[in-house]
């Protein structure tokens, strides 16, 4: 065999083998996220006591932790929602985070927004051991979204802001769109879905999906 037709060869099989490896897709590690609550300092120091201090009881990604506190949220008509877990650390503006089927059981309208978009979002009251709080504003559905370091952004062909598409396997495999990529140098890959969507797709914390080139 000459040479030429060689090469030829060996780039068509390279060639397969990168559309093979597109259409597989990027695969993402998948975090459930149940319902939680972020808190201001001032917010803090009202549910929990004057000079109060939360306290971390597991690390996540970006510096942030699971706490020990936890709150009850209260919606209308005194719908209310025991045991939700507070995550640290203190944040410039409180933002509580639930599910399409919590909103119904508080009997109130939250938005599907991205973290930290709270303008005109639904209002909460949350209840602590020492105090309780309304917000005016701050209830809200997650978008989903991908949480990635600027390698692994690169590997998977997306950039930070983009809106991709994920394929989920097993029984009830499904294809969601409208998933937002989120970038930075303190972020472990990680996909989250809330316990609705992980539920209706099937999935658990550890499974994954597949990004869709």
């Amino acid at each position: 065999m000459e040479a030429r037709e060689m090469e030829r060869i060996v780039q068509h099989v390279v060639e397969a083998i990168g559309r093979e490896k597109q259409a597989a897709g990027f695969a993402v590690p998948v975090g459930v996220s149940a319902r939680h609550v972020h808190l201001a300092q001032t917010h803090v120091e009202i549910l929990f006591g004057e000079g109060y201090e939360l306290n971390p009881m597991k690390a996540l990604m970006g510096g942030q932790y699971a706490c020990e506190e936890q709150v009850t949220l209260v919606g209308q008509k005194l719908r209310a929602i025991e045991k939700v877990r507070v995550l640290g650390p203190a944040r410039k503006a409180s933002q509580v985070e639930i599910s399409a089927t919590d909103a119904i059981q508080l009997g109130i309208k939250a938005p599907i927004r991205e973290s930290g978009d709270l303008a005109g979002t639904a209002s909460v009251t949350v209840v602590g051991p020492k105090g309780a709080l309304y917000l005016n504003e701050g209830c809200i559905v997650a978008l989903r979204h991908i949480h990635m370091s600027p390698r692994d952004a690169v590997a998977a062909g997306v950039h930070d802001g983009q809106m991709v598409s994920v394929r989920t396997d097993g029984k009830r495999q499904a294809v969601l769109g409208q998933v937002k990529i989120r970038v930075d140098k303190s972020f472990t890959l990680e996909m989250h879905l809330d316990t609705d969507e992980a539920n209706a797709c099937g999935v658990a914390t550890g499974d994954r999906v597949q990004i869709l080139r």
